[in-house]
């Protein structure tokens, strides 16, 4: 029987929800570590992170970490009627980030015309999601903004999901629009994705 995919999300999201704030900040630290660890991130000179919203894996202090070491960030705005990501660079997120979108904080509207990035020189894009699964499948929340901005604008960036280990599944039911990721990371271990194989 085919798992329906939009109660599969429901529900690893309200699980994602019952994670306290400290739950959260550890397991995300957890994470974190892993991230930095990688030879692929250290190499990197210009990530594409998300902002974490809610109870998803958090990426403020990554981003800080980030900015301290020199690399480039770049975050997304949201643009719903295009249905796309714009990326803009960010070197301080106190001053730079707005609720936008749905209440997620992205850059400023000021910044967004000086600081955008092509998407071609993005070397690695960290994403969000629902459910993820062993074989690097991700299903987001459902508009495909980051399948289409990864498939299409930065084909070439390594993509690596940041996700909770009760978010990861065996085998997840991905419909034709999802990408696969190169890797998920959770607070327990490293998903080495098919996107080759």
């Amino acid at each position: 029987m085919k798992m329906d995919a939009q109660i599969l999300r429901q529900e690893t999201l309200a699980r994602r929800d019952t994670l306290s704030g400290a739950e959260q900040q550890k397991k995300s630290k957890l994470i974190m570590e892993r991230i930095t660890k990688l030879a692929q991130f250290q190499s990197a000179a210009t990530i594409f992170t998300y902002v974490a919203f809610r109870s998803e894996v958090a990426t403020r202090p990554l981003i800080d970490f980030m900015l301290e070491r020199g690399k480039r960030v770049v975050v997304p705005v949201t643009l719903v009627k295009e249905r796309d990501l714009l990326p803009i660079s960010i070197s301080d997120p106190e001053q730079e980030l707005a609720p936008g979108y749905c209440s997620i904080p992205e850059p400023i509207a000021a910044i967004r015309e000086s600081q955008l990035v092509s998407p071609d020189t993005i070397d690695l894009v960290l994403l969000p999601g629902s459910v993820f699964d062993e074989r690097g499948g991700r299903m987001g929340y459902g508009g495909g903004y980051y399948d289409r901005f990864v498939s299409l604008k930065a084909p070439q960036a390594m993509r690596i999901g940041l996700a909770y280990e009760l978010q990861v599944v065996r085998r997840a039911p991905l419909q034709e629009h999802d990408e696969l990721l190169d890797m998920i990371l959770t607070e327990n271990r490293s998903v080495t994705g098919e996107r080759y194989t």
